[in-house]
């Protein structure tokens, strides 16, 4: 399953300038996604981020990734269950490469363990096939509020 952007701001509540998945490429639900980010020297954080060496902070990469578990998350929900996935925990995230702008950001997630409300995933992010970062996280669906 392929989601463009409008789909993927149906399932998580993040937007411009902090929306960091472009596209999805691959989703089977309950299982697994894969997604994309690419990486412009347009983006506002490499200003700052290193003047003269942009490169992509760590926790962008981790917030990409937690993003795109938490489109997983929201896909696999089951039927009649209304929430919003959060990021409740990282762990375990090793950064191996930089990513820079022009790369394309490969986000894999894939679902280790569920137990009510909560999902593990292990996550893993790669440029042309090169580890960037690789760790766990656990989403936790809020419920919203019938009103």
């Amino acid at each position: 399953m392929k989601i463009d952007s409008k789909g993927i701001m149906e399932l998580i509540p993040q937007r411009y300038p902090f929306l960091f998945v472009d596209r999805v490429e691959e989703l089977v639900v309950n299982e697994r996604i894969v997604a994309i980010k690419n990486i412009s020297i347009d983006e506002p954080l490499f200003q700052g981020h290193f003047p003269g060496e942009p490169t992509l902070p760590g926790v962008i990469i981790v917030e990409a990734l937690a993003q795109t578990s938490g489109v997983l998350a929201a896909k696999s929900m089951p039927e009649g269950i209304n929430g919003t996935p959060y990021l409740v925990g990282i762990s375990n995230f090793k950064f191996r490469q930089p990513a820079l702008p022009g790369d394309c950001l490969r986000l894999e997630s894939v679902i280790k363990r569920r137990m009510r409300n909560f999902t593990t995933f292990s996550c893993r992010a790669t440029i042309d096939g090169k580890v960037v970062a690789e760790g766990e996280m656990l989403t936790a669906i809020v419920k919203k509020e019938d009103k």
